[in-house]
């Protein structure tokens, strides 16, 4: 039976985030750009003849139903395909860091299995399915850097500068996990930033605008465990020690999506960061208020997903 392996499931970044209002179904109307990082995970699907769908999680136990086995269900269910799959998955974008880690994952699942299957939809046809996962999922089988609108569904590709791809990243996740319910609920989210225009990000793509999610995160903190009061829980402080290494080292600094991962712009005309490395990053949190797990990473903006030519072979 056919495989595809070795397949890349790459971390996004929101160079910008402001949320521009809310439908009265009650979701936020976002504007922001999605580019893709360097730093992925690592997909291995095989074709099965039974129908059944087995995911195997080759370092990271997964939740037992996971945005991958959705993807193939649902494309499954939808294509009517007797055929099944088996994925295997290595972790190495973190969760909870909102990076997309598992909207990538199930787009790649989708991309992959578009092939396997011999379906063959369009990419049109597959980013409509993929909604039907998160608003995330369709720009990761779109593929290419975007100007994204609405609730997230509206999606125009992006020319982006080479100073921007040409310069490196340096990303801090903390230990906090904030449950993106909590931010969208603060009292703290502001939800009237007057809209962008891609000319004014064009004019300085690497400053530009805010991350309205940024402050609800900021203080969020989690809820008190009677059972356990003397625990050290991981909280939105990590969010405000992270911004503040990032900026007193780089500069700059930002959170990402809904968080937690904070990321700076690293100015590769400095001598101390030509051979910046991960273990550098995350030395800059060692003083953390929660201690905890951070993890550092210094990435590179890609110009499009490492599986778009799989996406335009299967569409051809």
């Amino acid at each position: 039976m056919p495989s595809l392996h070795h397949l890349p499931a790459p971390a996004k970044l929101n160079l910008f985030l402001h949320v521009t209002g809310r439908r009265a179904d009650g979701y936020h109307l976002l504007q922001s750009v999605f580019v893709l990082l360097d730093w992925h995970d690592t997909l291995y699907i095989d074709t099965r003849d039974d129908g059944q769908l087995l995911r195997h999680d080759l370092n990271v136990a997964l939740p037992p139903d996971d945005l991958c086995l959705r993807a193939a269900r649902l494309l499954q269910r939808e294509s009517g395909t007797p055929l099944g799959c088996d994925i295997r998955i290595h972790k190495a974008v973190p969760w909870g860091a909102g990076l997309g880690g598992g909207s990538s994952d199930a787009a790649t699942v989708l991309l992959a299995l578009n092939q396997l299957w011999g379906l063959h939809w369009p990419g049109e046809r597959l980013e409509a399915l993929a909604l039907q996962l998160g608003a995330d999922v369709p720009f990761f089988v779109r593929g290419l850097p975007a100007w994204v609108e609405g609730v997230g569904e509206q999606i125009t590709p992006i020319a982006l500068p080479p100073a921007l791809l040409n310069t490196p990243l340096a990303l801090l996740k903390p230990p906090a996990a904030i449950p993106t319910s909590a931010i969208f609920g603060s009292p703290l989210l502001k939800r009237d930033t007057p809209r962008a225009t891609v000319a004014a990000f064009l004019a300085a793509p690497m400053r530009y605008g805010h991350n309205d999610l940024q402050e609800p995160a900021q203080a969020w903190r989690a809820p008190f465990d009677v059972a356990h009061p003397d625990t050290t829980v991981s909280d939105g402080r990590d969010v405000i020690h992270a911004l503040g290494v990032m900026q007193a080292r780089f500069g700059n600094s930002r959170m990402t999506g809904s968080g937690s991962t904070v990321f700076a712009w690293v100015d590769g005309n400095n001598p101390l960061d030509s051979t910046l490395s991960p273990d550098d990053v995350t030395a800059l949190a060692e003083a953390g208020p929660h201690g905890g797990h951070w993890v550092g990473r210094v990435c590179r903006v890609l110009p499009q997903h490492p599986l778009l030519d799989l996406a335009h072979r299967t569409a051809a």
